[in-house]
């Protein structure tokens, strides 16, 4: 009766919450911008209960509904199908992309997922339901918000999966337009660190932007790099601030003036994920990349 449409671990959560005589085929992708490996463990989930499984390029049979699931494709509309979208976040707030790490670099308290009917429009379909999410304590990572929104996909799925299995009509509510807003895409230029920010708001930056991400970037010397984890400092007086520089060296760990606040690196590597720590050199400085040649 379903196909499903999954990728992430969000993807994974949702077909495991469903009952496997429901579906009738998963279909999944590789993604090249995460290091997750949801593709093999739907593969292997799929072939455990005999659910037929299916690269995105191949043919995908009819069902009357189908589900998307950390899907990041338009999904052809067809006659007779009732197409139901995953969503990160309580629409109508945060439309669009990633809308977790949108939340988290807010700080907002809480986020959600939505279930909702799709149309032409990304995200401004009627809503079948929603589960509230908490993004408490400070500062989350992106991981520890992940494993929490794929377990709110379960309970969504589940409830969606026995309204179907029982015949019911699915009703739905419209969303409010006026109280929409909306989050970009992002591509590798946003996952550069931005010095002139205050220490905390970086830290959190690196914990939205890590894995099952590629992992917040920056120019060290002139050379990318990619930080991993990293400590708030207190601040201290500095007479000719200027964000990027190191201040402190200590262990091999470079301690970076901000904008206000400190920031210790404590994980860093080349973009082929080579240590980069302990440092050598007290005097280097991290950047931006339109920071070059300035």
């Amino acid at each position: 009766m379903i196909v499903l449409y999954a990728m992430t671990a969000k993807g994974v959560a949702v077909f495991d919450a469903l009952d496997p005589s429901l579906v009738r085929a998963v279909v999944s992708a590789r993604d090249p911008g995460t290091t997750d490996d949801s593709y093999r463990q739907l593969s292997e989930r799929c072939a455990e209960r005999g659910v037929p499984f299916l690269d995105r390029g191949d043919e995908v049979p009819a069902a009357p509904y189908a589900l998307a699931a950390g899907w990041r494709w338009m999904i052809p509309e067809l006659p007779g199908r009732t197409l139901i979208a995953f969503h990160d976040s309580l629409l109508p707030r945060y439309r669009g992309f990633n809308p977790l790490v949108t939340a988290l670099l807010a700080g907002d308290a809480e986020s959600g997922v939505t279930a909702l009917l799709a149309t032409g429009e990304y995200d401004r379909g009627d809503i079948l339901g929603q589960v509230r999410v908490s993004l408490r304590p400070r500062p989350m990572r992106i991981a520890t918000a992940v494993d929490l929104m794929a377990r709110a996909y379960a309970v969504l799925a589940a409830d969606l999966g026995q309204r179907i299995a029982a015949g019911e009509r699915l009703t739905a509510t419209p969303q409010d337009d006026d109280l929409a807003s909306y989050s970009l895409w992002r591509d590798d230029a946003d996952y550069e660190m931005d010095w002139s920010r205050p220490a905390s708001w970086l830290r959190d930056f690196v914990y939205a932007v890590g894995p099952p991400y590629a992992g917040a970037r920056s120019l060290l010397d002139g050379q990318p790099v990619r930080i991993h984890d990293v400590t708030a400092e207190p601040d201290v007086v500095v007479a000719n601030r200027t964000p990027g520089k190191v201040i402190f060296l200590r262990d091999g760990r470079p301690t970076v003036v901000c904008g206000s606040g400190l920031l210790r690196v404590d994980a860093l590597t080349d973009d082929g994920g080579r240590d980069l720590l302990p440092l050598r050199r007290f005097r280097v400085r991290f950047g931006r990349s339109h920071d070059v040649g300035r």
